[in-house]
Order: C-alpha cells, then structure tokens, then sequence
C-alpha cells in the first residue's frame, strides 16, 4: 500500500480543518440569532474561493504545475451561466453541465498548449491564455463587454433547492466545498495522485518507469479546471453578475495567494488560506483603502516563518502559533465592529506584525548563534 502523504496524516490538520468545516456549516444558524445577514454573504464568498483553492492546489501543491490563469475557469463557469440565462434558459439541468462542460474542454485546450513547457515558461504561457480569454470577455459587448452583465434569473432546480434564499445557496456551496474536499483526497492517494506528486519530485524518472507523465498531468489540470468552473458557476450566482474582472491575471494570483498562505500540497491548506486571505481583506480593506500595505507584512511573516504555510505550522507542531493567529484573528473580527473605518487599528496591526518580523529574525539570529 503506498504511503499517505505526511500532511493528509497529521491528525492536528484534520481535527482543525473539520472543525472549520463544521464551524461553517454552521454559520446560517449564527448570521440568524445575530440577526447579521451580512454574515452569510461574507462566508458563502470565503466557501466558494475555498473551493476554487481547493482545486488549484491539486495541480499546484501536488503536480507542482504553477497556473497563473487560473482564475480563467472561474470566468468560464461563471459566463456559461450569465449567457444561457441572457438568453432565457435557466434550467440549472442544462446551465450547469454546459458550465462543467466548457470550462473542462477549456482546460483541455490549455493544458494541451501549456504543458508542454515548463517553469517560467509554463508560468507566462498559462497567464497569456488566460489573458486572452480575459479580453474575450472585454470584447463580448453583446454580454456587456466590460460592464459586465447582470444575471435576471437565478438557476432554477425544478423546486428541489431555491437558490433565490441566501441559506439554500449557502448549504449547497458548503456541500460542494465537502465534495470537492473528499474528490481531491481521493485523487491524491490513489495510484493517480501518485504519480502525480511523484512526477512533481522527478518526472524524468516517472517517465523511465513507464508512466505517462503528459498525460497525467493533463488529466489533472482538466479535473482542476472543471472544479474551478464549478466554484464559477457559484460566484455568477451568488452575485447574480458575471464580467471579465472574473478572470483578471490578479485573481489567480490571489489564489496562489491562498493556497501558499494555507500551505500548499494538504488537504486543508486551500481552506484555512481562503478562510485567513479573506477574513483579512475584509477586515483591514474596512479600516484604510490601503489595507494590502498591511496585509503585506502578514504575508511576509508567514512566508518566512511558517514554512508549509498554515497547515505546515500546524504539521511541525506549532499548533500554538496556529492558534494564537487563529484567536488575534477574530480579535481583529471583534474590533472590526466595535471600531469601524479608522486608520488606527490598522496601523496597530501594522506595527504588531512588524515588531513580530524584528523579534522572531532576532531569536533565531541567537538561536543560531549559540548552535555556532
């Protein structure tokens, strides 16, 4: 039997990733006795990245393929439901499959290109297709061009599911975000996900052994393009708008983001990093509209310290640190309501994360010292 990969077997990722699932499946009941819609808007947007994060890391954190057009399936979804709705179709039995359909065939079209390179030049490849499908989408003005276009009519599931109430749309994206969860653990340990991560480390020795490297990986990038479609299809209706800012180079670049913040290549990583990259952009973007002045630091501090992002501390046994971030996060939360719009929360969390950078470079500066 082939051994699980070492962060899918840590039981600290697993209890907190679950215990975040659960806490979210929960969120309605807590937006109801709060009496704060704005609550159930905010998560439903955090489930439905997570998903799109959940799928970049299977081509990301295990083939190591770095997409930076990513972000170009979530368009995709997102216009295949916009434009068979614009013209009066919204059977959720024909959108959706038309949505999964296109963005899987899109995929197929990019990887066929894309993979046949490698490091930076795979990287601006993936980044001029998904460009170019972005100004698609600036060109169709028959959709709206840049504008954009608003969607008149959510999907309709013939009266099983009402997406129309924001709860029934919440449930559905948490129950996909569970699908997606299980798919992608699936995948990476089954003989698959092997030679997948194995054509990561050496796909020259993979290719020795007789395993069809291209092909593997192509398959893979087709699956994470498909699933990201899917977290498209759910964006368009959650925000009952599609337009090409959708596709724009800088959201895949923020689900890099999330993916590297919650650590690449794990189960959970992809959630724990939409959870923290929207958490705090929603709350420091309240503070200053030069909120990624802060956010930079914090960046900074877990790309130097928390190798493996979030679930890499976590996996080392510094869970401690974990949940310190965990709790300074929803004190920040707090203080979000109880001090809204001011510059100076944001300047104290500016100036905490900075003495954190000074203080942690200092102890391990000693640290090394005395090994010396």
């Amino acid at each position: 039997m082939p051994q699980l990969p070492l962060r899918l077997k840590s039981p600290i990722t697993s209890l907190v990733g679950s215990a975040l699932l659960i806490l979210l499946g929960l969120v309605p009941v807590a937006a109801t006795v709060l009496d704060d819609p704005f609550m159930l808007t905010l998560f439903t947007r955090v489930v439905i990245m997570a998903i799109a994060a959940v799928s970049l890391n299977l081509i990301l954190g295990y083939g190591g393929m770095v997409s930076f057009g990513h972000a170009a399936y979530i368009g995709i979804g997102g216009y295949a439901i916009g434009i068979l709705a614009h013209h009066g179709i919204n059977e959720a039995w024909i959108q959706w499959p038309v949505a999964l359909i296109g963005s899987a065939l899109s995929a197929l079209l990019i990887g066929l290109l894309s993979l046949r390179t490698k490091g930076i030049f795979f990287i601006m490849l993936t980044l001029a297709l998904a460009q170019l499908v972005y100004y698609l989408g600036n060109g169709a003005y028959a959709y709206g061009g840049d504008d954009g276009l608003t969607i008149q009519q959510r999907s309709s599931f013939g009266g099983l599911i009402d997406l129309n109430d924001k709860e029934s749309l919440f449930y559905l994206c948490w129950v996909l975000l569970v699908l997606t969860l299980w798919l992608t653990y699936r995948i990476v340990n089954s003989r698959f996900g092997m030679v997948l991560q194995g054509a990561k480390s050496n796909d020259r020795r993979m290719a020795t052994l007789g395993f069809p490297v291209f092909r593997y990986r192509l398959t893979a990038f087709v699956i994470a393009g498909t699933l990201c479609g899917l977290a498209g299809i759910l964006t368009a209706t959650y925000t009952d708008f599609i337009s090409p800012a959708m596709m724009h180079w800088t959201r895949s670049g923020d689900l890099i983001v999330m993916v590297v913040l919650g650590g690449m290549g794990s189960l959970f990583g992809p959630l724990f990093g939409a959870f923290t990259f929207l958490m705090l952009e929603e709350i420091l973007s309240s503070w200053t509209e030069y909120w990624k002045i802060v956010f930079g630091p914090i960046l900074l501090l877990v790309v130097l310290f928390a190798r493996g992002g979030i679930d890499g501390a976590m996996v080392r046994g510094a869970a401690g640190y974990a949940l310190t971030g965990l709790v300074t996060l929803f004190a920040m939360y707090i203080v979000h309501y109880l001090w809204y719009d001011d510059w100076v929360p944001a300047a104290i969390v500016l100036a905490v994360a900075a003495l954190a950078i000074v203080a942690i470079w200092l102890r391990q500066r000693r640290t090394g010292g005395q090994h010396g």
